[in-house]
């Protein structure tokens, strides 16, 4: 746990943000996949850009499903339905160049071995309820307070590219209460001032109280900044404005910058690769060493090798905040978890379709998914007072 004063900031992107509508596309083929196939090996990338989409890599599966009508669905449901947005969901071109998966990679994945090589890190902390950083928990809560009130026409200017940044001030590890809140959000015309470059005080007034001080609440203070659309606007956005690629918000994705990170990204990815299950795996063996009450922060990080089932690599961290020895909740998880890629599978269910809904406002902290289970805390717990 770090001593003194500091700050920590954590940043969200929207669900119309150019990288995740690529990120929901391509979860959202995976799904439509898994559903008529459990056994499928799906490694689907999506790029966005002005007016175009595609949809490329690596699928080995006995059916078929509507890529095209899929990616179009993804974007009418976020919000891309209007020309004035910049890109809209029926005039924009879908482009499939998906090909199979590699034999060498599958020969080992069908005996049950890892997907792939590489390790991954699961984070757990107090400071939630959601066991998550309370920067990244709420950056995600504001955005999605700011899509709630887009879609329900209570906000109606405003579009479906949006950012949210939040610098929580520490001391001694503990959250004292929020310094900054950044709210960039693209938006219509309408709410442009006199001059033309920037949106109006009205405006950046009723975000600030609909959207974020009712997610912020109690963390707020009369020294807390707000920064509305802080460039003074922010009309041409989505895919109009950036690129987007599948993967590219692993920070977003994941702890907002709070813990280490694999560097493998999630969305578009079967569960053959552990760079998506085993990073779920280690989130919840987090989780459930810090529901156990044994630590106040818990980070485990689990190597693999391409095609072997048991990791080459185990490893627990309370960050000085352990009631017992890291190496004794080392060997505790050991026992408790199992950890090959087919253990993983079974114990989340994850051959099936899911995963559309982790691909925006992150993959944790959420209770609809199964890894974000406590069911083991009490277990951990016994076998560490024995």
């Amino acid at each position: 746990m770090r001593k003194g004063r500091y700050f920590l900031t954590s940043e969200s992107v929207s669900e119309g943000h150019p990288d995740k509508v690529c990120d929901q596309i391509s979860d959202g083929v995976l799904d439509a996949i898994l559903a008529k196939d459990k056994t499928a090996r799906v490694a689907c990338e999506t790029y966005i850009t002005r007016g175009l989409v595609v949809v490329g890599g690596e699928i080995t599966t006995s059916t078929w499903v509507d890529v095209d009508k899929i990616a179009r669905d993804t974007i009418k449901n976020i919000g891309y339905t209007d020309a004035k947005y910049g890109f809209n969901y029926e005039t924009c071109s879908v482009v499939n160049v998906i090909g199979k998966q590699s034999p060498d990679i599958s020969q080992g994945v069908n005996v049950g071995g890892a997907g792939d090589q590489g390790f991954m890190v699961g984070y757990a902390c107090r400071e939630t309820k959601e066991y998550m950083p309370l920067p990244l928990q709420l950056a995600h809560e504001i955005l999605i307070k700011l899509a709630d009130m887009r879609k329900s026409g209570e906000l109606s200017y405003v579009g479906p590219d949006s950012k949210s940044q939040v610098t929580v001030e520490y001391k001694d590890g503990v959250a004292q209460r929020i310094d900054t809140v950044v709210l960039s959000t693209q938006h219509t015309e309408d709410i442009l001032d006199k001059t033309g470059k920037k949106i109006t005080e009205e405006s950046k007034k009723e975000l600030i109280e609909k959207v974020i001080k009712p997610v912020i609440g109690k963390w707020a203070d009369d020294k807390t900044k707000y920064l509305i659309n802080p460039t003074g606007k922010f009309v041409i956005g989505g895919p109009q404005s950036d690129t987007g690629m599948t993967g590219r918000k692993i920070i977003v994705d994941t702890y907002g910058g709070r813990t280490a990170h694999g560097g493998g990204a999630f969305s578009g990815k079967d569960p053959t690769k552990v760079d998506r299950s085993a990073a779920y795996l280690a989130r919840y063996i987090a989780k459930n060493v810090v529901a156990s009450g044994l630590a106040e922060e818990c980070e485990v990080q689990i190597a693999y090798a391409i095609g072997k089932a048991e990791p080459v690599g185990f490893y627990l961290d309370t960050l000085g905040t352990g009631k017992v020895s890291d190496d004794k909740l080392t060997a505790i998880c050991k026992k408790v978890f199992k950890m090959t890629p087919r253990a993983i599978i079974e114990q989340f269910k994850l051959q099936r379709p899911i995963y559309q809904k982790t691909a925006s406002y992150g993959h944790f902290g959420r209770s609809i998914f199964p890894w974000e289970k406590t069911d083991k805390a009490k277990e951990i717990a016994a076998l560490a007072n024995k």
